[in-house]
């Protein structure tokens, strides 16, 4: 344990080490090291590559209103970066290479510089290639110039990761070659005697073949899980037994961040109540609850105040149930809590398939006594068959369908052979989505995508406790924009799971023509319909969304929404910082894939302008943009992007 100890910060380091309270960089000058260095998990060697020679990286302590200089050297023999994630910098600071600047070259150092007007807890990481899955993250932490709304007597932080001792290249062919290949969790022939238990044959036939046919599992949760990962907490796994001490009665305040590469997590302390006072960085109405999910880039801020002298688990379980990892929460140090049993993962539902909206008892042809599939089909009677991709139904071979003579697709929108797909030849059924461009990397569209904001987290369903839900966010300062959006936007996430494919509106980054463009003081809407069955963290850099979710001028303020699948939501957005800036899924290997855009904010308000975008109106200060190519949206300078075919 001494030997990992030298190989974590100090604020990473377990109570017993000494750590009982923040030890941190602060000040407004700041030096940081992009380099390898090992590392010891559970007991075994390997290389990280990091900041400053710890996993995760240094806690930085900013002060708001202070003005930062970051001198960031990289040590590494390939190109390197830092994003300040979830900080309103200056485009040309925000540290994406291809998008924002050009890099940082092996042995070079590149100086960060601005002024610093938020507060809350926030994370920086890698936007280079596949690094931050080697350990290329940590944590930042703004204080607020004045008091602090949230009162507390004592802090943790808690940066949740995953780590793997595969090399994140190697991890991201395997998926290439074969997307399931780390699920270790596939349905087996108990659980289809428990689905007959439960359904009848009828239904479990049918919905095995809807399940075939849209080339996925029910036990697709992640797409690496607990059998390839060691789950971390400050860079401790369950076994090192990371250790925060409290006093009974005290307020800790502690500050969740999700670093991972691929885990979305499900947190909870059992017996222990959570207050969360802030969603990314930003304070929010208190919400007591015991349990959130939280997805990948997500931060939550909690309070609990343990009145019992003992030990509590805190726990953050794989939203696929695969794996866990435990730290303690205890009056004195070098205490371990008893790990709660890792649960039971939960089939994903039609819901997650798309079908939320959808009234089953009304599709005609679906009834249980009608097993043999579609015959006589009226697809007029169907609620929600707006917008029906027969792309994704793989295989399907009308001829063999008994009462096909029945069946009067003429008056199916769409349906021209002349308009047939290299999927199946029943393309067009989708016009609830004509953005979406067709083609193998779109197995399917979500035929009635529903609202989720009042769900818990996926698989987070009829617990016994409280889970945390979007509906249920509030932001504790009045919105600084209250007008109604003045356009509005439509975007899916699409995907072929099979073939590893992951897009927005059908288009991988590396094909992407011409960036979203939006214009400076505008307000705009957009809705994003979550056309996979996977949920996708999605983030805006530059710019936060203020979540449409009843909150009228208090709506929750985030940089990252986790979108569930089958889901349409809409997020406002202000357009104030003029740049380019990088618009992603933030599963790491779903955003290497292709599942990227850039949002141009153009510094013009007429949205019918011919202008292209003019550097000079950038402001950056002397910035070296050589090699980059904004009017063309040539992506070949950004490391790591090549492997998305």
């Amino acid at each position: 344990m001494a030997s990992l100890g030298g190989l974590l910060p100090a604020w990473a380091q377990s109570a017993r080490n000494g750590n009982l309270g923040i030890a941190a960089l602060a000040g407004t000058d700041f030096d940081l090291s992009i380099g390898k260095f090992p590392v010891r998990i559970n007991g075994r060697a390997g290389m990280a590559t990091g900041i400053n020679g710890t996993l995760p990286g240094p806690l930085v302590r900013f002060r708001e209103s202070d003005d930062i200089t970051i001198n960031v050297t990289n040590n590494l023999e390939e190109d390197s970066s830092i994003h300040w994630h979830g900080l309103l910098v200056p485009f040309y600071m925000d540290g994406v290479p291809g998008i924002a600047f050009p890099g940082i070259k092996p042995k070079e150092t590149f100086t960060y510089k601005w002024t610093l007007n938020q507060t809350g807890t926030y994370w920086y990481h890698s936007h280079s290639g596949l690094q931050e899955q080697s350990g290329h993250y940590g944590p930042l932490i703004i204080d607020p110039k004045g008091s602090d709304p949230v009162s507390y007597d004592r802090e943790y932080v808690l940066v949740l990761s995953d780590w793997s001792f595969e090399s994140p290249h190697t991890l991201f062919k395997k998926l290439k070659s074969s997307s399931d290949t780390f699920n270790f969790q596939k349905r087996t022939a108990g659980d289809f005697i428990d689905d007959l238990s439960d359904k009848g044959l009828s239904q479990t036939l049918q919905d095995r073949k809807m399940w075939n046919q849209m080339r996925m599992s029910q036990t697709d949760w992640e797409d690496i899980g607990g059998s390839t990962y060691t789950y971390l907490i400050n860079g401790h796994s369950t076994l090192d037994n990371w250790d925060a001490v409290f006093a009974p009665g005290e307020r800790v305040r502690l500050r969740i961040i999700n670093a991972s590469a691929m885990t979305i997590f499900n947190f909870r302390i059992p017996g222990l109540p959570m207050t969360v006072v802030a969603a990314d960085g930003l304070n929010v109405q208190p919400v007591e609850t015991d349990e959130f999910q939280i997805g990948v880039a997500e931060t939550y801020d909690v309070i609990v105040s343990p009145e019992e002298s003992r030990t509590f688990a805190i726990t953050a379980e794989s939203i696929g149930r695969s794996g866990q990892v435990i730290a303690t929460l205890a009056p004195r140090p070098g205490m371990r809590a008893e790990a709660p049993k890792l649960r039971a993962p939960v089939p994903l539902t039609m819901k997650d398939m798309g079908m939320g909206g959808m009234d089953h008892g009304s599709m005609a042809g679906m009834s249980s006594d009608n097993s043999q599939g579609m015959t006589g089909m009226d697809h007029s009677n169907m609620s929600g068959m707006r917008g029906m991709d027969h792309s994704s139904m793989a295989g399907m071979d009308h001829s063999s369908m008994p009462g096909k003579e029945s069946m009067d697709h003429s008056s199916m929108p769409g349906m021209d052979d002349k308009q047939a797909s290299p999927m199946s030849g029943m393309s067009g059924m989708d016009a609830a989505a004509p953005g979406v461009t067709r083609g193998p990397g779109v197995v399917g569209i979500a035929m009635a995508p529903v609202s989720r904001l009042d769900e818990p987290g996926q698989g987070l369903e009829g617990l016994d406790h409280r889970v945390l839900r979007y509906s249920q966010l509030r932001s504790l300062e009045r919105n600084p924009d209250l007008r109604a959006p003045e356009r509005e936007m439509e975007l899916h996430l699409t995907s072929n799971m099979e073939r590893y494919m992951w897009s927005f509106d059908g288009v991988q980054f590396a094909h992407i023509k011409e960036p979203i463009k939006f214009y400076k003081g505008e307000r705009l809407r957009l809705t994003m319909i979550n056309d996979t069955m996977m949920p996708h963290p999605i983030h805006l850099h530059g710019m936060f969304f203020d979540l449409v979710n009843g909150g009228d001028d208090h709506k929750p303020r985030k940089h990252t929404i986790l979108v569930k699948p089958g889901e349409k939501l809409s997020v406002d957005i202000s357009a104030e910082h003029v740049g380019d800036w990088a618009f992603h899924c933030h599963l790491l290997y779903h955003m290497h894939a292709g599942m990227m855009q850039v949002v141009s904010v153009l510094p013009y308000a007429n949205p019918n302008a011919p202008k292209a975008m003019d550097m000079k109106d950038m402001e950056m200060d002397g910035m070296d943009m050589e090699g980059m190519d904004h009017k063309t949206m040539d992506h070949s300078k950004m490391p790591g992007m090549g492997e998305m075919k």
